[in-house]
């Protein structure tokens, strides 16, 4: 079994923390495998990880999010912020240039990286990115977002909750169709009607906003040696993040190579989303390989 330690850069505003599954520099001299997901922390990579244990992977708490408690006094959540501590943290690693698998605003974050600092990564895999943007009805997109975090301002967890399920399980383009459906109950989900008071949630809430606002930069990114690779869930079709991603590969001039399972198709049973996660990581080893 793989040895997991767990440490804490100091870096400016945040104390970042992430920890380090196997030997660094690795021994068998393939790269590091960074995992990374936004509002996910490094918890939900826990399956994942555990079918490489062969290969040195490092998973971290996004800052201000899971362990990674900040001191610069803000609350929102950026690519651009979050691609900066990324870069200091591969410089802390001092194993050179890592591959990437990025989860849904992780991989929006690991765009920005390859953007900003392509030397770091030799391979990003970016899993369904939710980047409005390079939608046709982007204007829907930021629509529906809003439906989602008023139900959540007015009503509590559960109410925004319910309405982002709605929104991100939706086929299609968001119509009239999409808006004239009632905001769905949150018992129909399974999640609680009470609320609780709260409304810090980094997914509901406004504060991850710059994730789905994002604006890739189609020259830069065509310009970097950085491998790139777009991922869509095959149960995905037809969703949000999955246009979402295939909107982001036509961008690139490319095609997203498919994955097995959903947009959390990598996960156990732990989060009550399971996906297939032995199927999903045999097909990250093939992409991976395929560079």
């Amino acid at each position: 079994m793989t040895t997991t330690q767990t440490h804490t850069l100091a870096l400016p505003g945040v104390d970042l923390v992430y920890d380090v599954r196997g030997p660094l520099p690795p021994a068998d001299g393939r790269p590091v495998l960074l995992m990374i997901g936004q509002p996910m922390a490094a918890d939900g990579f826990t399956e994942l990880a555990g079918h490489f244990g062969d290969r040195t992977v490092v998973t971290y708490d996004p800052r201000g999010l899971g362990r990674s408690a900040r001191s610069d006094g803000r609350l929102d959540h950026t690519p651009q912020e979050q691609a900066e501590d990324l870069h200091r943290l591969i410089e802390a690693l001092g194993a050179g240039p890592v591959e990437v698998f990025g989860s849904s605003g992780g991989a929006v974050t690991g765009i920005e990286l390859v953007a900003r600092h392509p030397q770091d990564v030799v391979t990003l895999v970016a899993h369904e990115p939710p980047i409005n943007v390079v939608l046709p009805d982007a204007d829907g997109a930021a629509r529906a977002r809003a439906r989602f975090n008023e139900a959540y301002e007015a009503n509590g967890f559960g109410a925004g909750m319910a309405a982002f399920i709605a929104m991100t399980s939706w086929q299609g383009e968001f119509t009239d169709a999409y808006f004239d459906q009632p905001v769905p109950d949150p018992a129909a989900f399974g999640m609680p009607a009470v609320d609780d008071g709260r409304r810090d949630d980094p997914l509901l809430s406004r504060r991850s906003w710059a994730v789905t606002d994002y604006r890739p930069d189609a020259q830069r990114l065509a310009a970097v040696a950085t491998r790139i690779v777009v991922a869509v869930g095959e149960e995905s079709a037809g969703t949000y993040t999955a246009r979402t991603a295939e909107g982001l590969a036509a961008l690139l001039g490319r095609s997203a190579a498919v994955f097995p399972s959903h947009h959390g198709g990598f996960l156990g049973g732990e989060f009550g989303y399971a996906g297939k996660p032995a199927e999903f990581a045999a097909r990250l080893r093939e992409v991976l390989a395929a560079g």
